[in-house]
């Protein structure tokens, strides 16, 4: 006498459980290459030294009239958000005597 085959069937909760332990690897490798970048960084001590000038706001000065005056053919807006991201400057308000770096693409 042979047993009878039992057939396997699965819910439709079933399916949908099985369709997310399958699917976690792969959701956690994008989530990690997201995170990451997607590239190694390796430090070696090999790096390029980078020279800056600089520039020393005057009283009444402000970052529109820097930037007009480094490079008149830019819009001012991306010459002060550069110098706002080298410098970290919180805002675009600066101070009379504060001293602010210049990106190279810009240095006279």
């Amino acid at each position: 006498m042979t047993a009878p085959s039992v057939r396997l069937r699965l819910t439709r909760r079933g399916r949908l459980v099985l369709a997310t332990l399958v699917s976690l690897p792969l959701i956690a490798a994008l989530v990690a290459f997201a995170i990451l970048g997607g590239s190694q960084a390796m430090a070696t001590g090999e790096g390029t030294a980078v020279t800056y000038s600089y520039v020393t706001v005057q009283p009444g000065e402000s970052l529109w009239g820097i930037a007009q005056t480094l490079d008149p053919s830019a819009d001012p807006r991306d010459v002060i958000a550069d110098i706002v991201n080298l410098n970290q400057l919180q805002s675009s308000d600066v101070h009379s005597g504060q001293r602010l770096a210049l990106p190279p693409q810009y240095a006279k």
